[in-house]
């Protein structure tokens, strides 16, 4: 009993031996001061915010770089970069613009004019 309990705390460390030492080959840091573990990680400078397909080679990329973004063409025999410096539109009025949008709208007619049919009624009554 006292043997496979001497051997379960040695695969214990042994496994945490692991964790960190992967953790330090990745990050080059142990990580082992609480405080680094619970901070809130940065926001991320870099990303991409759409993306389209123009066909089925080729991609439209609006990428965002420190609030600044940028179309890019890419996918063909030359990735081009179209338009820079595009400001990104605020989320709030975006958004009340798109409210405003949806509220001005007149709604659709009807697609099908004629009343539903019960369950069980025939198609020419």
């Amino acid at each position: 009993m006292l043997f496979w309990l001497f051997m379960t705390i040695l695969l214990a460390a042994g496994g945490v031996a692991l964790v960190l030492g992967y953790r330090y080959y990745q990050t080059g840091d142990l990580g082992l001061l609480f405080p680094d573990w619970f901070q809130n990680k940065p926001e991320p400078r870099l990303g991409v915010s759409e993306h389209a397909m123009v066909d089925s080679r080729r991609k439209l990329l609006l990428i965002r770089r420190d609030n600044v973004e940028h179309l890019v063409l890419t996918g063909g025999p030359v990735d081009l970069v179209i338009e820079t410096g595009i400001t990104p539109p605020e989320e709030n009025s975006y958004s009340a613009v798109r409210t405003r949008e949806t509220i001005s709208e007149p709604p659709a007619p009807p697609v099908f004019t004629r009343q539903p049919r019960a369950l069980g009624q025939a198609v020419n009554e």
